[in-house]
Formats: structure tokens, sequence, C-alpha cells
């Protein structure tokens, strides 16, 4: 299945602002949101277990922020 192909049901795990979200596709109702990517995963691939369908993990967007400090020459 293709990424862009996702079904009623589906399971998307996304970085939403450096919240980890599992959006249900059709159901908003039952989506949750994780402090971590392993545990937003983790329970993605519970719930699409449960649900019978397809869970898949989108790469987190990259923020542009410089995570190396700085050193003074």
């Amino acid at each position: 299945m293709a990424d862009d192909q996702l079904r009623d049901g589906d399971i998307e795990t996304l970085d939403k602002r450096g919240q980890w979200v599992n959006r249900v596709i059709g159901h908003e109702e039952i989506s949750e949101s994780f402090s971590s990517r392993e545990e937003a995963i983790e329970e993605g691939q519970k719930l699409a277990a449960q649900l019978g369908s397809h869970h898949i993990v989108r790469p987190a967007e990259p923020e542009g922020v410089i995570t190396d400090p700085v050193e003074e020459a």
C-alpha cells in the first residue's frame, strides 16, 4: 500500500510540532497524541491490529534547529 492510499480506519503516526500523533483516518475522535515517537509507534501498531487496519509512520519534518553547540575559537 502506498502512503497516499490510506483508507478509512488506517493509522498514521506523524510528528506535529514535537508531539507524536496517531491519526485514525475517518475517525479523528479516537486519534491520540504522545510525547515520544517510540510510544506513538508502539500504540499505533496495537491500535491497527485491533482495528484490522494498516499502520504507517511519517518521518518528522526537519525543524531547522541547530542541535550541535557552536564552539568559540
